[in-house]
C-alpha cells in the first residue's frame, strides 16, 4: 500500500511538472502539443507491441475514445497556450476551476442529482480566479485559456468516466484519446501555422524536454497511476491529484522565480482555491462526498 502511495504520488508530481516543461520548451503551444502527441502515440505502438497487446477494440468504442480525444487534444493546446500566455501558476490555479465545471456539467450529461456543496466549493475556486483576474490584468490571455483548460478537462472526465465504467480497457483507451487529439491538432495545424508563422520543428534542446514530457510525463507516468489503482480507490487517487496545481506551482517557484513576478492578489486567490480544495478533501476522509 505504501508503494503504492509513493507510486501516486510520483504521478501527481510528473502531472505538475508538466507545465515546467510547457515553459522550457520553445515551441509555441501547438506545436509542443503536436510533438507531445506524436511521440506518446509512437511510444504507446511500440508498447503494445513489447506486450504483443492489440490496439483494436469494437468500432463504437474506437470512434468515442477519438472524439474524447479531440477534447484532450485542444484542452491541452488550452492548458500550454496559458502556461504561454501567463505562466506556470496561472495555467495551474486556473486548473483548479475543473471542480466547478465538473459539478456544473456531471448532472446534466449523467442525470444525476445536483450537490450544491460541490457547486459552492467551485463557486470559491471562480472566485479566487476572478480575484486574481480583476486585481492583475498582465495575464488576461493566460487566464482565458487556463479557465478554458479548465472547461474541457472537466467534460473529458466525465465521459472518461462514463467509458471507465463500460469497461473500457484503459491502454486501448489511452492511445486512442492520443490519437484522436493527435489527429484533431494535424487537422488545425496547418491554419495554426498561416496565422502565427512560427516553425513547427523543435531546437535541440527542446527535442530533450519533448521526450521527457512524452515519454516519462504521459506514458510513464500513465503506468504509474494504474499500478496505483490496482491498491486504493479512485477517489484516492482523484483526492491525491488535487495536489497537482500545489506542486506545479511549488516547482514554478523553484526553477523559474514566479513568486517574484506576482502580483499580491494571486496569493489572496490562491487562499481561496487552497481552501476549497481543502474542504472537499475534508468531505472525502469524513466519507461526505458520494463519488
Amino acid at each position: 500500500m505504501r508503494l503504492a502511495f509513493i507510486k501516486l504520488h510520483i504521478a501527481v508530481l510528473l502531472a505538475g511538472f508538466t507545465a515546467i516543461l510547457g515553459k522550457l520548451i520553445t515551441l509555441n503551444e501547438a506545436a509542443l502539443v503536436w510533438w507531445r502527441l506524436l511521440l506518446s502515440v509512437v511510444a504507446l505502438l511500440l508498447l503494445f507491441a513489447w506486450l504483443k497487446k492489440s490496439v483494436l477494440t469494437t468500432r463504437k468504442t474506437i470512434l468515442q475514445l477519438l472524439g474524447i480525444g479531440s477534447l484532450v487534444g485542444i484542452h491541452w493546446l488550452c492548458f500550454f497556450g496559458s502556461v504561454k500566455y501567463g505562466n506556470v501558476s496561472i495555467a495551474l490555479v486556473c486548473f483548479s476551476a475543473a471542480g466547478f465545471f465538473s459539478a456544473l456539467l456531471e448532472p446534466i450529461i449523467t442525470r444525476r442529482k445536483w450537490r450544491p456543496i460541490e457547486l459552492l466549493l467551485g463557486l470559491m475556486c471562480m472566485a479566487g480566479i476572478y480575484i486574481i483576474f480583476h486585481f492583475d490584468t498582465r495575464y488576461k490571455t493566460g487566464i482565458m485559456l487556463g479557465v478554458a483548460a479548465a472547461a474541457l478537462s472537466a467534460l473529458f472526465s466525465i465521459l472518461n468516466k462514463q467509458m471507465v465504467n463500460a469497461k473500457a480497457d484503459g491502454l486501448q483507451m489511452t492511445f486512442w484519446e492520443m490519437s484522436g487529439a493527435l489527429i484533431t491538432l494535424s487537422v488545425a495545424m496547418p491554419a495554426y501555422v498561416m496565422l502565427r508563422g512560427d516553425s513547427m520543428l523543435p531546437a535541440p534542446l527542446d527535442w530533450l524536454w519533448l521526450l521527457v514530457l512524452a515519454l516519462v510525463c504521459t506514458v510513464w507516468a500513465f503506468f504509474l497511476q494504474l499500478q496505483a489503482l490496482q491498491h486504493i480507490s479512485a477517489v484516492t487517487l482523484n483526492l491525491t491529484y488535487n495536489l497537482e496545481p500545489v506542486y506545479g506551482i511549488l516547482l514554478a517557484f523553484i526553477f523559474f522565480q514566479e513568486n517574484q513576478y506576482l502580483h499580491s492578489t494571486f496569493f489572496a486567490g490562491l487562499i481561496f482555491i487552497a481552501l476549497a480544495v481543502a474542504i472537499q478533501m475534508w468531505r472525502v476522509k469524513q466519507g461526505l462526498d458520494e463519488g
